[in-house]
């Protein structure tokens, strides 16, 4: 069914361009600042003929109405892979994950970015105030699935380890808005404001500060939403929210509330983030833009495959058991700050973010997650599912603290061709507490997920915008788990040579 109507939804998008509709895409992250709604520099002229969408950047607009859309598609190698998973946001497995085991070519999806389709709209209502909204789906662009990473691992219940197609969690969950789904007004006085389904303060952050501005082929942190939603994946969006935004001169702040619960298709039962910001002109030959985010979230869920035995450096080994889907639950507390330095051509990049996991407020037996499917507590014999609610701060163990780094830099050679380069770095602290578990960390530090652990990754990459709505890429990303951090892993590196190309309409 899903396959139908994203195959409908194209037909759509093809009909208005045929009836002289355009406009430009944006991606589904909105901006680091307020929108302006004024002053803004002429769009281009509207399609009117099937060769003019195709070469030119003309959008597909009709009564202030945009259909817009981005197609990334293309082809790569890992050194330790897993099979490509129609339903996974990213579709392969670019980034170390715990099932990536062999050398592989595979289809490279959504390299770049995700692969969308999206409307959206603004509209004048009164002095200098504007409705806006914006509804966008990702997808993938070689099975036509709408992205369902909790599916990949629903998929994988009851499968070893060492035969699972790439999987993993994430907020695009299936639904028809798995980007954004948002409406709301905007003015360049009063500032803007949006509810319901819409990005955590943290994801339009990674997408601004992030030298791959969050590509899954050649980024840990677009790869992964642990960073961008301050510890869980799942707390990169927010299905209902209210996001306000505003600016003064060069500084600019913004708060967002979530408000309802697991019912309500959201991650958390309840999550606040606050961000100030802003701009510093004219330092040395450039300018220097800063945020800094802070947030929380309550009973945050994060869904994994769990359940095979490990040796004593924390390998998975025959026999290979099949795997439970585990609802880990936590409060989730974080503090991210960003930076880039814009001088003509040379954007530079740094940003580093603190996390904290603790026990839940409210430990949970059984709740449907956001896919739609039904978790519960000691569930392995009845649908090969389970509920931790002492994942951190048990009896044993500390709090966990996670904390993210990255540094990189984007060179524009010609107005046409984009280099970037970018290094990250994780680095777990080490939870353990009792006797028991500080003498297991000792022996191993990859024996237990809580002991020390560190993740490192490089990346280079090309970008050549060829044609007005069309760009090549190729590059890579180095990635290596160590410690805690790669207990449970089959393999503990990975490199994933990619080239693709992406039509942007």
């Amino acid at each position: 069914m899903q396959k139908f109507c994203l195959r409908a939804a194209c037909a759509a998008v093809i009909l208005l361009e045929c009836a002289g509709a355009g406009h430009t895409a944006d991606s589904d992250v909105m901006a680091t600042k307020a929108p302006v709604a004024t002053n803004a520099p002429p769009a281009p002229s509207i399609c009117t003929n099937f060769w003019d969408f195709i070469t030119t950047a003309c959008p597909l607009t009709w009564y202030g109405v945009t259909v817009y859309g981005v197609i990334d598609a293309g082809v790569g190698w890992q050194s330790h892979g897993a099979p490509w998973d129609p339903q996974f946001h990213s579709g392969a497995s670019y980034f170390l994950q715990k099932m990536n085991r062999q050398a592989l070519w595979s289809l490279a999806p959504n390299g770049l970015s995700q692969s969308v389709l999206g409307i959206k709209g603004i509209e004048p209502i009164g002095s200098n105030v504007y409705f806006i909204f914006q509804l966008e789906a990702g997808f993938d662009p070689y099975s036509l699935e709408l992205a369902n990473s909790p599916a990949s691992e629903w998929n994988n219940r009851g499968v070893p380890v060492n035969q699972q197609t790439t999987n993993g969690d994430s907020n695009r969950a299936g639904q028809f808005y798995n980007s954004v789904g948002y409406l709301g007004v905007t003015s360049p006085t009063y500032g803007t404001l949006t509810v319901f389904r819409q990005n955590a303060l943290t994801t339009d952050a990674v997408v601004a500060y992030d030298p791959m501005a969050a590509s899954y082929a050649f980024s840990p942190i677009g790869f992964s939403g642990i960073v961008a939603g301050g510890g869980d994946t799942q707390d990169a969006r927010y299905s209902t929210s209210l996001k306000y935004r505003f600016e003064i001169g060069d500084f600019h702040a913004a708060a967002l509330w979530q408000f309802g619960g697991y019912e309500q298709n959201n991650g958390s039962r309840g999550a606040v983030e606050g961000e100030v910001g802003g701009d510093i002109r004219k330092l040395g030959p450039g300018v220097l833009s800063m945020d800094v985010i802070g947030g929380y979230n309550k009973d945050a869920v994060t869904l994994g495959l769990s359940g095979a035995p490990t040796n004593a450096a924390g390998v998975p080994v025959a026999p290979f058991l099949p795997q439970t889907m585990t609802a880990t639950i936590s409060d989730n507390t974080n503090v991210m700050a960003v930076a880039k330095y814009v001088t003509g051509p040379l954007n530079l990049y740094a940003g580093y973010e603190w996390m904290q996991f603790a026990p839940p407020s409210d430990p949970q037996t059984a709740f449907t997650d956001i896919a739609g499917n039904f978790v519960c507590a000691g569930c392995a014999g009845f649908n090969m599912t389970n509920i931790v609610n002492t994942a951190f701060g048990a009896p044993g163990n500390k709090d966990r603290i996670l904390q993210a780094f990255w540094i990189g830099a984007r060179y524009a050679v010609t107005d046409q061709i984009d280099v970037m380069g970018a290094y990250y770095h994780y680095d777990q602290n080490n939870a353990a507490l009792s006797v028991a578990n500080v003498a297991a960390c000792n022996v191993s530090a990859a024996s237990k997920n809580f002991c020390q652990g560190t993740m490192d990754a490089f990346s280079l990459a090309i970008d050549w915008k060829f044609a007005a709505k069309f760009d090549a890429y190729a590059g890579f990303m180095f990635s290596q788990m160590n410690g805690g951090l790669a207990n449970g892993f089959l393999a503990r590196n990975n490199i994933d040579p990619t080239v693709g190309l992406r039509f942007r309409f």
